[in-house]
């Protein structure tokens, strides 16, 4: 059965720049910036996804930020 959609949860790393790792799919992947991120999201899917007839047509990122305020 085809996957029409994969969604990746992309998060700052601790260490600096970001990580993505796919949910429900066992794929992790990390880069500098964000442009860099997508290269290696779209990259890491076609590599777990070989063959283009199961491989999700669509890659959703949800941009996960934690940020901090004074009240």
């Amino acid at each position: 059965m085809k996957m029409i959609e994969i969604v990746f949860l992309v998060e700052d790393d601790p260490d600096g720049g970001y990580t993505a790792s796919g949910l429900g799919d066992s794929i992790f992947t990390q880069a500098d910036d964000l442009e860099t991120l997508k290269i290696m999201i779209r990259d890491a899917v076609h590599c777990h996804f070989p063959d283009q007839e199961t491989r999700p047509q669509i890659i959703r990122l949800h941009i996960v930020r934690d940020e901090v305020i004074a009240s």
